[in-house]
């Protein structure tokens, strides 16, 4: 298991659109991915409704976890991908 901490950016927070991408990209990976936020809340990062469901707003951190086969590869890229915006 691998995790690292990470700001939101994107100035509208996890809304549907850099959910989906989010969601998306996690997909792709066979490693399990969540993340945790506002204490000790779980979401899983592979599913729009778990995302949304989390409120995540602009400046919120996020503890991005991922475990399995792929997970520092899953780690490293879903998190730059964060940084980046979410396509935003």
């Amino acid at each position: 298991m691998v995790s690292q901490k990470v700001k939101i950016k994107n100035p509208t927070g996890l809304h549907l659109r850099p959910a989906g991408v989010l969601c998306k990209n996690a997909i792709e990976y066979g490693s399990v991915i969540t993340f945790r936020y506002g204490g000790n809340n779980i979401a899983n990062a592979k599913s729009v409704l778990s995302v949304l469901g989390a409120c995540i707003k602009s400046g919120d951190e996020i503890e991005l976890i991922c475990e399995g086969e792929d997970e520092e590869k899953a780690l490293k890229e879903i998190v730059a991908l964060i940084e980046s915006g979410l396509g935003e």
